[in-house]
């Protein structure tokens, strides 16, 4: 007798590069990338706020450079689309106030010999359910914000630059089988509900679904579930309707839920800060070990002390699907590695000038192939 059928749901959200936690994450790391851009050497732990007309830059920095980060906090804000008063904040004019240290001299001596930057724990998985081997609800989520950015521009849309996806999948025996329900809220021109929900569907919702269908990653349920804008008028957004903070989406940015998460934010941190660094490691060899063929879902766990070079921990988990035991692969992943934050940026190019680590302040820091720990070359050295 074949056994019974087991049905789960599981959801995933993303968020617009307007929505304004996104806004104060791209700011954050637009000033490291100006950083980085004239000194490779430049630490930063940088941290910004978002009011109705206003930013506040603040956090540490030791650089031998100089960036005027008012301009630089202004020329975000004024990219993403927040250029009118209307909106509750305009790039051109907004005030920017700026409230920098240098970094402490206490945490530079352990950084200084190669440590870890901060205690912490850091997680990354990989799973075979999309080509670019992500988790499919955060996978669909982010396209569908990333569709979202792209249609934005279209003033005949009348949508503006905050939004919000969340993707319920269902899960047939541990395996996604099709989308359950699609909640899509976009910042919108004043006009009939109807008519914004009419837009958002056709120009956003329909086109990711069938992208994905097509691809032959999952299927759309036949009696899928759809919220579009369920409050009704969403034409207040942005900072306007809601404060942004560097750091508060830490689930968006990673993998949706589905993967621990050791609590540390990404944005505006050099790759000295290993909440940043180890966090694409790990993402990099559970992609890697993905990619070898030795597991179809695999989580990898580090810890770190502050000062000190190497990991407390590795440990590796593949859920069952190891074609090899958990013990196995970690000792292939520690034989191949370099776990340490110097190691981890010579390995993924972390300091590369040509690398804007503003790219990854939106629609997530997985799963799109310009970023270097999405590499999966590696992969041949992990077969044994």
């Amino acid at each position: 007798m074949p056994p019974a059928m087991s049905i789960r749901l599981f959801t995933s959200e993303s968020v617009s590069e307007g929505h304004p936690d996104k806004v104060a994450d791209q700011i954050s790391d637009a000033i490291l990338d100006a950083c980085l851009e004239q000194d490779p050497n430049s630490r930063t732990a940088i941290e910004t706020l978002l009011g109705l007309g206003f930013a506040v830059v603040t956090g540490e920095i030791k650089t031998k450079g100089y960036v005027e980060m008012r301009d630089v906090a202004r020329g975000v804000i004024e990219s993403i689309g927040y250029n009118d008063a209307d909106l509750g904040m305009d790039g051109r004019t907004c005030g920017v106030l700026v409230s920098v240290n240098e970094q402490s001299g206490d945490i530079a001596m352990g950084v200084d010999t190669g440590g870890a930057g901060d205690q912490g724990m850091m997680f990354g998985m990989a799973c075979d359910e999309t080509p670019e081997l992500m988790p499919i609800p955060i996978a669909l989520a982010h396209a569908m914000m990333r569709k979202q950015a792209e249609v934005k521009w279209n003033k005949d849309l009348g949508l503006r630059p905050d939004a919000k996806s969340q993707i319920t999948v269902a899960y047939e025996n541990g395996k996604p089988k099709y989308v359950h329900t699609v909640v899509c809220s976009c910042q919108h021109d004043p006009m009939d509900q109807e008519e914004v929900r009419s837009r958002v569907r056709e120009h956003i919702i329909d086109p990711v679904l069938q992208e994905y269908a097509n691809a032959g990653a999952i299927e759309i349920g036949k009696e899928l579930i759809s919220h579009i804008n369920p409050t009704g008028a969403f034409v207040s957004g942005g900072p306007q309707a809601d404060s942004g903070l560097t750091g508060r989406k830490i689930i968006v940015d990673t993998y949706g839920g589905m993967c621990p998460h050791g609590g540390g934010a990404f944005s505006g941190k050099d790759p000295t800060k290993v909440d940043r660094s180890a966090a694409y490691m790990c993402r990099h060899v559970a992609k890697c070990i993905v990619a070898a063929g030795l597991a179809s879902k695999v989580q990898i766990s580090v810890a770190y002390a502050i000062g000190v070079k190497d990991p407390v921990q590795i440990t590796i988990d593949t859920f069952g699907t190891g074609q090899i035991a958990d013990e196995d692969i970690q000792a292939r992943v520690q034989d191949v590695f370099d776990f340490s934050p110097a190691g981890i940026t010579q390995h993924l190019k972390l300091r590369g000038a040509s690398f804007k680590y503003r790219q990854t302040a939106r629609n997530g820091h997985f799963g799109h192939s310009q970023f270097p720990w999405e590499n999966t070359d590696p992969a041949e050295k992990l077969k044994g």
